[in-house]
């Protein structure tokens, strides 16, 4: 292992973070360091079992992260918005990491990034609620704003674009749910148009290829996805997947955003964000490119066979 390089992952018991865990330590290139704020929890104890080196860092303590990122080769940098709903939090966690990564000296950090929305819809832009008083969609704003906290400090940096996890249908409460009338639905305010989606395991493995090419892809920005479907290619693999009919529900951003639970406004400016600007969201995350970077790439219909019976259906 000391002859390989390190490459220490953030969020390694999450979901990105656990997926490229899981692909370094099957292609065993790099030697890997977990980075997890329990390192006694279940999780994190799995990734030890891989090989991987479990250490204790917290995003919002930027000396665990220094002694974390050193005499590491790279990382792999990311923020969960999900966990806290600050985009403020999200900066500082970002900006931590930016600095970590250059006191440390590290030669390729990959920081999942997004889109910053603002920069297609203004905040005096009506066509979509400002949120927070300044953002659009403040899970993609905060971490676009935040890429300018690793270039400006001169790491050498690849931002990547990921895509909607197809484990959203899973864990986020975006599966299939029983309308009033007693059939089966997935709803989005997407029309007509594609989303971008991708199986959480190859973002990891996306993530390795861009690892390996070394300095190919530094100071250049990338994006992944598996496929792009439109809502209703989803709901027809889903009822394929499922043996049951799913119909697929295109609501109105508006609307989606009175749903009422937590995050609905933003997700709901979100949907809107990749409908109105299309061919800019999908022209990032080429399913080409990311073929190249992961040959092992699952199109919906491959994730469906091996995930559909953990799907809840409600």
């Amino acid at each position: 292992m000391a002859d390989k390089k390190l490459i220490a992952v953030v969020g390694a018991t999450g979901a990105q973070g656990g997926g490229l865990v899981r692909a370094l330590a099957r292609d065993g290139t790099f030697a890997i360091r977990a980075l997890t704020r329990d390192v006694t929890s279940e999780k994190a104890q799995a990734l030890a079992t891989l090989g991987a080196t479990v250490v204790a860092a917290d995003l919002d303590d930027i000396e665990s992260l220094k002694r974390a990122f050193d005499g590491a080769y790279g990382a792999f940098c990311l923020t969960n918005y999900w966990e806290h709903f600050s985009p403020e939090r999200e900066l500082a966690q970002a900006r931590a990491q930016a600095r970590a990564a250059k006191h440390a000296g590290l030669q390729h950090v990959i920081w999942s990034t997004l889109e910053d929305t603002r920069r297609w819809v203004p905040l005096g832009d009506n066509r979509m609620p400002t949120l927070m008083g300044k953002y659009k969609v403040p899970h993609f704003d905060a971490k676009g704003e935040a890429n300018a906290e690793f270039t400006s400090l001169g790491v050498p940096t690849t931002l990547f674009h990921t895509s909607f996890y197809w484990e959203n249908l899973i864990y986020f409460g975006a599966g299939p749910k029983k309308g009033p009338d007693g059939k089966l639905a997935i709803t989005m305010p997407m029309a007509d148009k594609k989303l971008p989606g991708i199986a959480v395991e190859d973002i990891g493995k996306c993530a390795l290829g861009l690892f390996k090419r070394g300095s190919e892809f530094i100071g250049k920005t990338v994006g992944v996805a598996g496929e792009h479907l439109t809502g209703a290619q989803m709901a027809a693999a889903l009822t394929q997947a499922l043996g049951q009919e799913v119909r697929y529900n295109a609501v109105q951003p508006d609307e989606y955003a009175k749903f009422g639970f937590p995050g609905a406004d933003d997700l709901a400016n979100m949907f809107q964000f990749k409908r109105d600007f299309q061919s800019d969201y999908i022209g990032m995350r080429s399913l080409t490119f990311s073929r190249a970077l992961n040959p092992e790439l699952q199109t919906f219909e491959v994730w469906l066979a091996q995930n559909k019976h953990r799907i809840p259906i409600g």
